[in-house]
């Protein structure tokens, strides 16, 4: 069987050895004498995957001893919630950072709890950069600052922090474990699964435990991040196969050389195509140049039409999820973790090919 080249935005690409490796271990998981998707999430040989994955994401991370990390589920969309929920204080507002979609849609979710602020959007720019907040004024009475540190659909990401003594919340879904971080410098870390942790269904949030607690008696049980902190992500039953999915990524990465070595590959891999891209006289990049996301490239021509025959040449050699997010058009390669510097070098042929045939 021939493998098509993804480069779909999530569910996304995952390594062959990681696959291979969780096909092996289908049946027999760690010699237990039964898969992973059949054992009690309460068993002995469920808590040490648990404990283990849990080990190498601080591992590979370098987070301090005063966060926890929480599998959940919901994705990061009902973080848009729980945030809120658990943080929002009476008479304080919550501050947020506007640069896409998803942006967009945890400030929606905020409004509904309590008071919300912006302090930066750049959306009269079709958020195709991330907006200056250098000069933005200290406010008194915030319960955090939310950002989104890499947006997945316009293709920008943060490089720089804003100076707040508010905890800076980050939904990191597209970025997580791509480049190395300061985790200290954020109060909660969040992201779903599916991009470069392992499977769909598992979202890890990584939280500062003077964080976890702040809820009103009244938020449901589910919904209060100290019911998962007590019960060590397992109040009810996780999606198991997926923490051990996540398990085996995070293997992967630490034998690689940890974030450092991945961070390394993934700025060759964006380079080449940007640099691909940016001598082409028919493809172009809509992103400001310092705020382009390293994983996730737009790109486009002056033609819907020609955009079309693009991907239906692209597919033609097996390099497939390519067409952009319907709120932007053109194309979008998403170059996660898991994807080799060799299918980088394809697109960038096929985009080169293509721009012979129409000239």
């Amino acid at each position: 069987m021939e493998r098509v080249v993804n480069f779909s935005a999530g569910p996304s690409a995952m390594p062959l050895e990681v696959l291979k490796r969780a096909q092996s271990e289908l049946v027999d998981t760690n010699h237990a004498g039964m898969s992973v998707m059949e054992m009690s999430h309460r068993s002995k040989a469920f808590e040490d995957i648990l404990a283990n994955t849990k080990h190498l994401l601080k591992k590979v991370m370098n987070i301090p001893e005063n966060y926890k990390i929480l599998f959940l589920q919901g994705g990061a969309s009902l973080q848009f919630s729980m945030i809120p929920l658990n943080l929002l204080q009476k008479d304080h507002e919550a501050a947020y950072i506007v640069t896409g979609s998803w942006s967009q849609k945890a400030l929606k979710e905020a409004k509904k709890v309590g008071q919300t602020t912006v302090i930066a959007t750049s959306e009269e720019d079709q958020f195709r950069h991330i907006p200056d907040f250098s000069q933005i004024t200290q406010k008194e009475n915030l319960s955090y600052v939310h950002i989104t540190g890499n947006n997945t659909i316009e293709g920008t990401r943060f490089t720089k922090l804003p100076k707040t003594d508010a905890p800076i919340i980050n939904d990191w879904s597209s970025g997580i474990l791509s480049e190395e971080i300061n985790v200290s410098d954020y109060g909660i870390i969040y992201a779903g699964a599916q991009k470069n942790l392992g499977p769909s269904g598992v979202t890890v949030v990584i939280i500062r435990d003077d964080l976890i607690g702040q809820a009103p008696d009244s938020l449901p049980t589910m919904l209060d991040y100290k019911t998962h902190d007590k019960a060590d992500s397992l109040y009810n039953t996780p999606p198991t196969f997926g923490i051990y999915m996540i398990g085996l990524m995070l293997e992967w990465i630490d034998s690689l050389g940890g974030v450092k070595e991945i961070e390394k590959r993934n700025r060759e891999k964006a380079s080449l195509l940007y640099g691909t891209i940016d001598q082409s006289n028919l493809f172009y990049s809509p992103v400001k140049k310092e705020d382009r996301s390293l994983m996730n490239v737009p790109f486009k021509t002056d033609s819907e039409e020609i955009d079309r025959a693009f991907l239906h040449f692209a597919a033609s050699k097996q390099l497939v999820e390519l067409k952009g997010h319907r709120s932007v058009g053109g194309m979008r390669a998403s170059l996660y973790n898991a994807m080799p510097i060799e299918h980088v070098e394809r697109l960038c042929d096929a985009i080169r090919e293509f721009e012979e045939t129409m000239k």
